[in-house]
């Protein structure tokens, strides 16, 4: 499981034309799945999420987690976080899991943030978005399961 976190004052998803999802204080995740991963991976994932502490407290020291800051999350799935662009000029994603074993997958993650307190805005699974966001710091980082968890 891959996840890049954007810190945002403000994030929002349009589809159709249509504001389909919009927060602001907390994180926009791109969210992307591969076939190995499990639950076990989810919920490690989404307790890392909403205990990691990167934003500011009174000290502008990066002390204070999302659930600190009553901060909200918009999902966002994303099968290209498994890009893969070493061979040649079109990037591959074989190693992306398929719709039908990553979408169950994007709903459960979402389920989990859910049940750790936060509120959870989402994208449509498989649909054409366009994601605004205003990246506060800019602060992004990039969580990986097989770096973080190593093999569950």
């Amino acid at each position: 499981m891959r996840v890049v976190l954007q810190r945002v004052s403000e994030a929002s998803v349009t589809i159709d034309g249509r504001v389909h999802g919009a927060i602001g204080q907390g994180y926009m995740a791109l969210v992307g799945f591969d076939a190995q991963d499990n639950d076990e991976i989810i919920e490690r994932m989404a307790e890392k999420i909403v205990h990691l502490r990167v934003f500011e407290d009174e000290n502008e020291k990066m002390n204070l987690s999302l659930l600190d800051v009553g901060g909200d999350i918009l999902s966002i799935s994303q099968f290209t976080l498994y890009a893969d662009c070493r061979k040649g000029r079109r990037p591959s994603f074989i190693d992306a899991a398929k719709p039908s074993v990553s979408s169950p997958l994007y709903d459960r993650f979402n389920d989990e943030l859910r049940t750790l307190g936060v509120k959870v805005e989402t994208g449509v699974f498989g649909a054409m978005m366009d994601v605004a966001l205003v990246n506060d710091g800019p602060t992004t980082i990039v969580l990986d399961s097989d770096t973080l968890f190593g093999t569950l």
